[in-house]
């Protein structure tokens, strides 16, 4: 409840939280949102299109019947794309980052834990993984596994492994300092056993981190899906996708600007959205940030407090 209520006071994480709930129920019940002006993100519409492939009308073909306009050469309502699109991208950010979290979290907390060759070995690898330049061997793992392989599942399985590393960091470098903390020395004099230790004692106190550092590589996760799909490597046509829609819309931008103007600015807001409602949420759990906002209600107090027995 506390947490929440610090998140009331913060404008922009709340904001971030409504926009990311927007989002992602509009990636629910898609269905039901391009189904109010009766279209789908697959039926063509060559009536929409004049004799070069472009969108008649203004804005792209923005009508009552085409709210984002129609895409460039197929003529597929553009609005039921965008939507459609946010159900990949979100899926596979949100999926790539809980695979992620898990491995960061499971060498993290080990490798802080327990040291000595395990840690070197361990820290070693992450610098390896972290310097290693991970969007080119996406790419060539993408190119190169078979078609038949589903690919939104190969492409959160790719993301999320590389996107380990900065959470094993993150994780290992808090256990490092809560290994010494009297109560994980004290539950080892009395016998308990590692498991204990790293899963009663020292997992309950990072998981205020894990849960900021998740929100806040989740829209990481999800550009990093729309840079593939951009790239052509993603999920194939013609399920929808923002990063290929951006893609595609690069090269109509000079006729049709709205084409790139809608999946760029929904990429746009529910990246910020995450990175807005993670720092919320982080100033929100971190103690000193609490202590500070307490004195300084305490000195408001004390001042109003003041001021009212003077006038008295």
């Amino acid at each position: 409840m506390n947490v929440w209520n610090h998140l009331r006071r913060d404008p922009w994480a709340l904001a971030g939280i409504v926009v990311v709930l927007v989002f992602v129920l509009a990636a629910i019940f898609a269905p039901l949102i391009t189904g109010i002006n009766g279209q789908n993100p697959y039926s063509y519409h060559l009536g929409a299109l004049d004799s070069n492939g472009s969108p008649k009308g203004f804005g792209g073909g923005i009508s009552w019947q085409h709210w984002f306009g129609v895409e460039p050469l197929t003529g597929r309502d553009l609005f039921s794309i965008v939507v459609y699109g946010g159900r990949v991208s979100i899926t596979v950010g949100v999926l790539a980052t809980v695979i992620a979290v898990a491995l960061g979290v499971l060498v993290g907390i080990t490798a802080g834990y327990f040291g000595g060759w395990y840690d070197r070995i361990a820290s070693r690898v992450v610098d390896v993984m972290l310097g290693f330049p991970s969007l080119i061997f996406m790419i060539s793992l993408t190119a190169i596994v078979a078609a038949s392989f589903p690919r939104p599942v190969l492409m959160v399985l790719i993301i999320g492994f590389f996107g380990w590393p900065a959470v094993a960091r993150v994780v290992r470098g808090q256990v490092l300092s809560l290994r010494q903390r009297t109560y994980v020395v004290a539950s080892q004099a009395m016998g308990a056993g590692s498991a204990h230790v790293l899963w009663r004692q020292l997992l309950p106190n990072v998981g205020s981190t894990i849960i900021v550092y998740a929100t806040i590589l989740i829209p990481a996760m999800i550009g990093t899906e729309a840079a593939l799909s951009f790239l052509g490597v993603g999920v194939p046509p013609p399920t929808p996708s923002w990063g290929r829609t951006i893609g595609n819309a690069v090269a109509w931008f000079s006729t049709d600007p709205a084409y790139l103007l809608f999946p760029g600015g929904a990429l746009f807001f529910i990246t910020l959205a995450f990175n807005a409602f993670g720092d919320g949420l982080r100033d929100a759990l971190d103690p000193r940030v609490n202590r500070r906002r307490s004195r300084r209600r305490q000195s408001a107090t004390t001042t109003e407090a003041a001021t009212t027995r003077a006038a008295g």
